[in-house]
């Protein structure tokens, strides 16, 4: 009976996205001079960085059911234009906004505080992931090309103004649109402090997707380089992010340094490197849809996910562990919350992770969840949400949203054997090896 409710949903889900694509796939406007894509909600006429990378991630994986011919063409076409809005705004030193809004200053308010010396949060590593996962699709690499002088300069900005060299780990500035706002592991702390294991994760991700770009040009070299730069930083996550004594992935504090007083801490110099924020986020689990966890430490992880004290809900996985004491559900004047309520890219995030280490029947598990609450959604508000309650499946914010909410339809795929819309080359070996 359950998988009868859920193949209903399903269903019922598919058709109302499908119905509900053009809401989604916008016009240029102002100085956003390529068509785009946007979650729509309170988000209507803005590009955003990893918001537009799952919506494509999640429009893609449908664009072959629509009977409509030119529905397809179009998603392709919206998606690509993703990418060059964001190039478009590109400055000098490689700096790319994490956000182009419809205003009517002269360009988007982030690049004008950067230019004014405001060294503002950059955008999140999903712009090769993105690029890659269009062009994987369409099997057509060659719309890149224009842009690889900019991915250059986009790396090289990361690591001139993110990168913490004694660490080997990225920072954030602070936790201004950072996509979790308010992280407890950056939010509020000072300015470049936390190497957050949700940028590094995705950093790792996004060194991989930065490389198959190059490769596809014969640049074997660039290549190389961000492979490099991919390994040092899994290294670097392995010897910072994780705890032995508590089996987790935590964000860590990188502002540690030796602070002399007169002549009392003569010869008792810091040799640690970081300090562990000890705060269990959903994003602890992101090493895990990375690759970039251990087979032990993916059996470890697994028994938090739905673990009822912790992160475990009827809906997928609370963002914040319950018996975190900062964990609330309050709706504030910013919109975004994650300290517990269930977030729809957390549960695909997780769910992903789980079936790249074999946890199938956890991973049917989180899809059936997840199925469950979006289509008791419907069922109540013929709408979908941004975020939701995570002890009775209550929308919380932001109806009319699409965006990541429909990497349900992503889930029931792949559980049925699709590939993901974009696996990264080294996860694609892996998988190769096991069917040998």
């Amino acid at each position: 009976m359950e998988d009868k409710r859920t193949e209903q949903y399903r269903q019922e889900l598919k058709e109302f996205v499908m119905s509900h694509t053009e809401d989604v796939l916008k016009n240029p406007r102002s100085f956003i001079r390529y068509p785009f894509i946007d979650p729509g909600s309170v988000y209507d006429g803005n590009v955003w960085d990893w918001d537009t990378y799952w919506s494509v991630y999640g429009f893609l994986n449908l664009a072959d059911s629509y009977q409509d011919p030119s529905v397809k063409p179009r998603i392709i076409e919206h998606a690509q234009g993703n990418i060059r809005n964001f190039f478009d705004h590109q400055l000098e030193d490689g700096y790319i906004p994490m956000m182009i809004e419809v205003a009517d200053w002269p360009e988007p308010y982030l690049n004008m505080r950067h230019k004014e010396g405001k060294i503002m949060n950059m955008h999140k590593p999903f712009l090769c992931s993105q690029m890659c996962l269009i062009s994987d699709y369409t099997g057509d690499y060659s719309w890149t090309e224009d842009f690889l002088p900019g991915v250059a300069k986009y790396f090289d900005c990361y690591d001139h103004y993110y990168f913490h060299e004694n660490s080997g780990l990225y920072v954030w500035q602070d936790d201004i649109m950072i996509g979790m706002d308010n992280d407890p592991a950056t939010f509020g702390r000072p300015p470049f402090s936390t190497a957050n294991i949700y940028l590094n994760s995705f950093m790792c991700v996004e060194l991989e997707a930065g490389a198959k770009l190059y490769r596809q040009f014969g640049k074997e070299e660039e290549a190389k380089k961000l492979l490099g730069k991919r390994d040092a930083l899994i290294t670097a996550i392995q010897q910072e992010c994780w705890d032995k004594r508590d089996r987790f992935f935590y964000s860590v504090d990188v502002d540690i340094k030796t602070r002399k007083y007169d002549w009392f801490h003569q010869g008792l110099g810091v040799f640690w490197k970081t300090l562990p924020i000890k705060i269990r986020v959903w994003s602890g689990f992101i090493p895990m849809y990375a690759e970039i966890a251990t087979k032990e430490q993916a059996a470890d992880m697994v028994k938090h996910i739905f673990d009822p004290d912790t992160f475990g809900s009827d809906f997928g996985l609370t963002t914040l562990s319950k018996d975190e004491k900062m964990f609330d559900l309050s709706v504030t004047n910013n919109p975004s919350n994650w300290l517990g309520p269930i977030w729809l890219v957390a549960n695909y995030v997780v769910f992903r992770g789980l079936l790249n280490y074999g946890y199938r029947m956890e991973a049917e598990i989180m899809y059936k969840r997840t199925m469950r609450l979006l289509g008791d959604d419907l069922e109540k508000t013929g709408s979908l949400h941004e975020y939701y309650n995570p002890f009775n499946g209550e929308p919380v914010m932001n109806g009319g949203f699409i965006n990541w909410n429909i990497l349900a339809l992503n889930m029931a795929d792949e559980l049925e054997g699709k590939k993901p819309m974009c696996l990264p080359e080294l996860l694609e070996k892996q998988a190769e090896k096991q069917s040998l």
